[in-house]
């Protein structure tokens, strides 16, 4: 499955502790009810086969939305959940292993916090990249900060696409524009809100504007 650079334009991951006690898969159907292009499921705490049952359903919901559904560090669950992709960090399953064992059937995305890994990773074969963080993150207090001219010499030196990542919320969004990237990847920003479709929806259509979608060929 390949994908467009919209496809990338609002990506949600999911977390538990954001969504507190509500109803998990309610939530995500919401999210993608509101207007999310692309779906996340992380879930660091679940062994592989709880993951592949999570997946599976959470594929169903994603499905009736036409949204792809990227499963997070886990390989093996993304292959057999039927996902349309997995996400790796440097600590992860090497891009080129992935590759080799997937073929191009499944999407694979990689984290890259330098120039160097993100032209590693695009040669290696991952069709998009996470970048980040632009801002200190609730979901990932250590995450190593990174500015923004750094995301933009990662975003003119590939060809696939770059989301934006880390702490990013509708108020500071901004900060994206004129970036090169193709959108951005949110966590508590959404699934954190009491109405998580009324949050993607209004930061799809901010995400939108900033990026100038409406104006692309």
């Amino acid at each position: 499955m390949k994908l467009q650079k919209e496809n990338f334009l609002l990506y949600a991951i999911t977390d538990r502790d954001c969504i507190g006690d509500r109803d998990f898969y309610r939530e995500i159907e919401n999210v993608l009810a509101g207007g999310v292009t692309i779906l996340q499921l992380r879930e660091k705490n679940s062994d592989t086969e709880t993951l592949i049952a999570e997946a599976v359903k959470v594929k169903e919901l994603c499905k009736k939305y036409n949204v792809p559904l990227i499963i997070n560090d886990d390989v093996e669950a993304a292959i057999k959940s039927g996902a349309d992709g997995v996400h790796v960090g440097a600590e992860d399953m090497a891009v080129a292993e992935i590759r080799n064992k997937v073929g191009s059937d499944i999407i694979i995305g990689a984290t890259a916090k330098t120039v160097e890994q993100a032209k590693k990773a695009e040669a290696a074969g991952a069709d998009y990249l996470g970048c980040g963080a632009l801002f200190t993150s609730p979901t990932k207090k250590n995450a190593k900060p990174m500015t923004i001219d750094t995301l933009k010499e990662i975003t003119s030196s590939v060809d696939i696409p770059v989301v934006a990542i880390g702490g990013l919320t509708y108020d500071n969004i901004n900060i994206i524009e004129n970036s090169g990237v193709s959108g951005a990847a949110v966590v508590s920003a959404v699934f954190a809100e009491e109405d998580v479709k009324s949050a993607a929806s209004r930061l799809r259509q901010k995400i939108r504007v900033l990026l100038a979608y409406d104006n692309r060929n």
